[in-house]
């Protein structure tokens, strides 16, 4: 295709050209914003001075670049902000229910249900790597540049200003025909692109996400405190789970879903067009016990190209650790305890210090339940 001027008319059929590409490429959305961010600084100093980032250092290193998009990349006029539905083709009518339900089984290993599937890092930066191309095919943009998760973007702030929804009180975007089962991703452009309008909140004094929270780790609307959340604790956090937060964890192995499965917007929640989200390794009916029997090369082979492989097998078997032992606290199977604590037992000797430290707590957790004070 012949490259074309960057008149006003011929910018604005570009951002129609570029919403249109996007949905072929299978993005549920796409809009376009400015750089200018600095209502978002405050909060976002506050948020670091108060602690709640926990351990992820990323956050305070780089600053306020991540509420200044020009900075980080210079050049950048425009933000490209595309939405990816992550909702499994095949997921059942009544998904939250299914979900709910199996929270409640404690022999159960639930893991969120973004992480079932491909890793969504290398989904969507091949496809913003293809829209980006495609800008670049027409257009000389001056500044591209693809994000996704993978630098200091404040990308809920930049969806919401392009008009892709409103941060709910549990800080993640919603969208009134797709709720929040959604990635986001962003492309930097050197473009004076229009830019989309914001919508409207439709929150309103719901405060659902806030009262479910296992951990009360939404300390308030639009108020997260990382350090208490079950996904920053059993995907981020590389250290040892505080032992008052491991009885709150119930099954959750990798992530938490509550406040999104609570969310009356998620009624609307879109299925993926895209085959990379369909569950893998029977990850959304797998046992506890049958992971935990997973060797480290298995871990390795079953997890390659998951979002899962990420945090490495000793954080694995930490979480399973912990979750199992809230089933020997729950489970009012005798078999299946007899059988959890033996399998812990003999994997003991084998086992790394922090993941000895999370083992002999579940393994207290049974003498817990004989002594009648697991509630």
């Amino acid at each position: 295709m012949e490259p074309i001027s960057a008149s006003p008319e011929d910018l604005r059929l570009l951002a129609q050209d570029i919403k249109q590409q996007g949905r072929a490429l299978g993005f549920s959305q796409i809009g376009i914003t400015g750089v200018d961010l600095r209502e978002a600084e405050a909060p976002l100093l506050d948020w670091l001075a108060a602690g709640h980032h926990g351990g992820m250092d990323y956050m305070q290193r780089h600053g306020l670049k991540r509420a200044r998009p020009a900075e980080l990349v210079p050049g950048t006029l425009r933000v490209i902000t595309a939405r990816m539905d992550y909702l499994p083709r095949n997921a059942p009518g009544n998904w939250r229910g299914v979900e709910w339900q199996r929270l409640e089984q404690p022999e159960a290993a639930t893991v969120s249900l973004y992480a079932r599937g491909r890793d969504y890092h290398k989904v969507l930066r091949r496809k913003l790597k293809q829209l980006a191309d495609h800008i670049a095919a027409r257009v000389d943009p001056g500044v591209v540049r693809v994000f996704t998760d993978s630098a200091p973007v404040l990308e809920v702030e930049l969806a919401a200003r392009a008009g892709l929804g409103w941060r709910g009180k549990h800080t993640l975007l919603l969208q009134r025909d797709g709720g929040s089962m959604f990635f986001l991703g962003e492309i930097f452009v050197g473009l004076p692109l229009p830019v989309d309008a914001p919508t409207s909140a439709h929150c309103g004094s719901c405060r659902k996400c806030i009262d479910i929270c296992p951990t009360r780790a939404i300390i308030g609307p639009q108020q997260l405190d990382a350090r208490r959340c079950i996904s920053y604790l059993t995907i981020e956090h590389e250290g040892a789970i505080p032992v008052e937060l491991r009885p709150l964890i119930g099954n959750r192995i990798y992530g938490c879903d509550d406040c999104q499965l609570i969310c009356p917007w998620n009624r609307h929640a879109q299925r993926s067009p895209l085959p990379d989200f369909e569950v893998r390794n029977d990850l959304d009916r797998v046992m506890l016990l049958d992971l935990w029997a997973w060797t480290e090369a298995e871990f390795s082979q079953r997890t390659e190209g998951s979002a899962i492989h990420r945090i490495g097998y000793i954080r694995w078997r930490r979480n399973l650790a912990v979750a199992i032992g809230n089933g020997l606290r729950e489970h009012p199977d005798a078999a299946w305890r007899e059988a959890a604590i033996k399998a812990l037992r003999e994997a003991r000797a084998m086992e790394p210090p922090l993941v000895q430290d999370h083992l002999d707590w579940a393994l207290a957790q049974a003498h817990t339940r004989r002594l009648g004070t697991a509630r």
